[in-house]
């Protein structure tokens, strides 16, 4: 049986970072799981790599059509932007391990769809001043410069990253990695992944 592994964690704790080394990683075998948004595609993303980028036309097609696994919808300065999970069959997780990247109510709706013993959390952790010291040096870019999006990813973090939902959610200490060195870490949750599959 194979498994959805599932990189969580607030705005700029590295999960990008993370999920690009062990996607590459031969031994682990893990195919992608990209999530689609409404949002625009920002520099260096690539539409059906990053996610799949559709317009709101789109998105209800896949509403109306019962085709969405998970979904949120955050109410930015810049518009309502939705980000889920599409039955494109893209997913068969009883002939491929899986390794997806989203927020707790994603992986939420993922467990919820796929079953407990399918999708298992990997929750990524670091410190709230390195989280926003990241998010700025990003915004200094010249494409980028969206601090007051930044400054409201940053507070609803705070809100939706609680650790009474974490627990909740019946994630646990052991499925939790620091961020603390990005090769360290890669490194402990590849062998966390190897031991849950052999």
């Amino acid at each position: 049986m194979g498994k959805i592994f599932y990189l969580i964690g607030k705005s700029c704790a590295g999960k990008d970072s993370l999920y690009n080394i062990l996607i590459k990683d031969r031994e682990l075998d893990l195919k992608p799981v990209i999530r689609y948004t409404t949002r625009p595609v920002r520099d260096g993303e690539t539409d059906g790599i990053s996610y799949h980028f559709v317009d709101m036309d789109g998105y209800r097609e896949y509403k109306k059509s019962g085709r969405i696994i998970e979904e949120q919808v955050y109410h930015t300065v810049h518009g309502d932007w939705y980000y889920f999970t599409a039955d494109d069959g893209g997913i068969d997780p009883d002939k491929n391990n899986y390794l997806a990247i989203g927020v707790l109510e994603s992986f939420a709706g993922t467990r919820d769809h796929f079953g407990s013993d399918r999708v298992l959390p990997l929750y990524i952790d670091l410190d709230d001043g390195e989280r926003l010291q990241r998010a700025l040096d990003r915004e200094r870019l010249p494409e980028n410069g969206r601090y007051a999006e930044m400054c409201r990813r940053f507070l609803s973090d705070a809100e939706d990253f609680n650790e009474d939902r974490i627990r909740q959610l019946g994630i646990k200490d052991s499925d939790r990695f620091e961020n603390d060195d990005l090769e360290e870490c890669a490194g402990r949750i590849r062998k966390w992944i190897l031991k849950s599959i052999r």
